[in-house]
């Protein structure tokens, strides 16, 4: 079989310690390297004295994207191969080690490399999916606390739209720090809630402990909280994407699309999908 590629480096991936086989005309040599950074660096030199080319490792849950990095800054060409795809090439001997099974395949040019955005993209995808997954657990407060409301008989959430609006807030803190009366708790409305204080003093009245006052006091706290990280991240992942803002714009423009859609169908997809699609029709977006 034809060799496509002269100098090859395969990669068996692991949490504390990856095994590199380097293939060249010259000979065969592997090696195992903890993934700590200082070694990591070690692993580049190694690969650069022998003067490799290109490299390859499965994607192996997120313990490629550290060295994957480090080669980047090297401008060394790598390949994240979904492990799958490795494992359905024919030929492979049972003595034959991981990382030297991929280095062969590799010089042969039977790889097919997953899609891997460029480190702009990757940052902005990690910040994007960590403030998804505060606004869902933010979600879940949301839903904690009508529950504990429940419990103590409050029926908030059936004269209120929004338990956590402006007017619902107050109404909790005040109950929060001890407030019983149902006539000072309604007078927290606003605006339109106003005409609703007869309803709101009815459905103020309820039976709520101390702990549950606890419980109201800290979820309030929690959820301001994570409304804080949740603009703090906004503005990040804003300042990022503020190079694409026609296409944030454009997206923005499709009902049923508003800002935040936008910009995680930019930091998921990139801002040039149908390359991306053409020359990975099969890439894994959501590998990592």
């Amino acid at each position: 079989m034809d060799i496509i590629i002269e100098r090859a480096c395969g990669m068996d991936v692991h949490k504390d310690n990856i095994t590199a086989c380097i293939i060249t005309p010259e000979g065969k040599e592997i090696k195992t390297f903890s993934t700590k950074t200082v070694f990591l660096i070690q692993l580049v030199d190694w690969i650069k004295e022998y003067r490799c080319t290109h490299v390859a490792m499965e994607s192996t849950s997120v313990y490629w994207k550290p060295i994957v990095n480090l080669l980047e800054a090297e401008d060394i060409e790598f390949l994240v191969v979904n492990a799958q795809h490795i494992k359905s090439v024919p030929g492979r001997k049972t003595d034959v080690k991981d990382a030297e099974w991929i280095a062969k395949l590799l010089r042969h040019g039977l790889l097919r490399a997953s899609f891997i955005p460029d480190r702009n993209q990757r940052e902005l995808r990690e910040l994007v999916r960590y403030r998804r997954s505060i606004i869902e657990e933010r979600a879940r407060q949301h839903n904690r606390i009508q529950k504990v409301l429940e419990g103590a008989n409050i029926k908030l959430g059936s004269v209120v739209s929004d338990v956590m609006g402006v007017s619902a807030r107050d109404m909790l803190r005040a109950i929060a720090e001890g407030e019983n009366d149902p006539e000072k708790l309604a007078n927290f409305a606003r605006r339109t809630m106003k005409k609703k204080k007869d309803e709101l003093k009815l459905a103020l009245q309820g039976y709520i402990s101390v702990h549950q006052r606890l419980m109201i006091k800290t979820i309030l706290n929690h959820i301001d909280f994570l409304t804080e990280q949740i603009d703090m991240l906004d503005q990040e992942v804003a300042n990022r994407v503020s190079i694409y803002q026609e296409d944030v714009e454009r997206l923005d423009s499709i009902p049923g699309i508003a800002t935040r859609m936008a910009e995680q169908m930019l930091a998921e997809l990139g801002t040039d999908i149908r390359n991306n699609f053409l020359a990975h029709p099969k890439c894994a977006l959501g590998q990592d």
